[in-house]
């Protein structure tokens, strides 16, 4: 009802299980995929991985009652760019699915207090290393952007900061998630947050 009231936003389907995902995306092609958890045969953390494999997979928000450090991280190493708690108030669930269209991240402030947390904790030294590495292949330009990803930078601020155009920083973003094979933006900032360089 909060998605279908709004103008700009369709409602192409639905599935009552992580299973019926894959046909209802093959059939319907959505931009957005807002995806529960909790489902009764496949969650939504396995739909998420398996969709986000998929060429021209759409972008997906995980929306649950469950902010537990495990699905948070899951969820975005899986590929989706917003994770939602179901108590977020409609407008803001709206604003999500807009944004995320738009390719940029969405997380809800309780979730994001808790990855910075994550992030901030000590990580093993192999696991830091591991993201290091990936990053070094990067050029300069390049760098900069993930990093500036990595504070969590929408696009338009990268572009001012850089001295760019926006258009050249989606070429950017395009290019870095080509290089470190990763599927969004989200992907990158975990990446330069492993690194320790956020």
């Amino acid at each position: 009802m909060i998605l279908s009231g709004a103008d700009d936003i369709a409602v192409v389907g639905e599935a009552a299980d992580g299973s019926e995902v894959p046909a209802a995306v093959a059939t319907h092609r959505p931009d957005v995929v807002l995806m529960d958890i909790r489902m009764p045969r496949v969650d939504g953390l396995a739909a998420t991985e398996s969709l986000r494999r998929r060429p021209s997979a759409p972008e997906v928000i995980v929306l649950t009652t469950f902010d537990a450090d495990e699905f948070v991280l899951r969820a975005l190493r899986a590929g989706a760019s917003g994770f939602l708690l179901k108590d977020t108030p409609p407008v803001e669930i709206l604003h999500a699915v807009r944004r995320v269209a738009q390719g940029e991240a969405m997380l809800s402030p309780a979730v994001t207090r808790r990855l910075i947390a994550h992030v901030a904790a000590p990580e093993a030294n192999g696991g830091r290393q591991q993201a290091l590495s990936a990053l070094e292949g990067l050029s300069e330009r390049e760098r900069e952007v993930a990093l500036l990803l990595g504070q969590g930078r929408a696009n338009a601020e990268i572009a001012t900061e850089l001295f760019m155009s926006v258009a050249t920083v989606k070429a950017h973003v395009s290019r870095l998630l080509v290089k470190l094979n990763l599927n969004n933006r989200v992907q990158i900032a975990l990446l330069v947050h492993d690194a320790g360089l956020a």
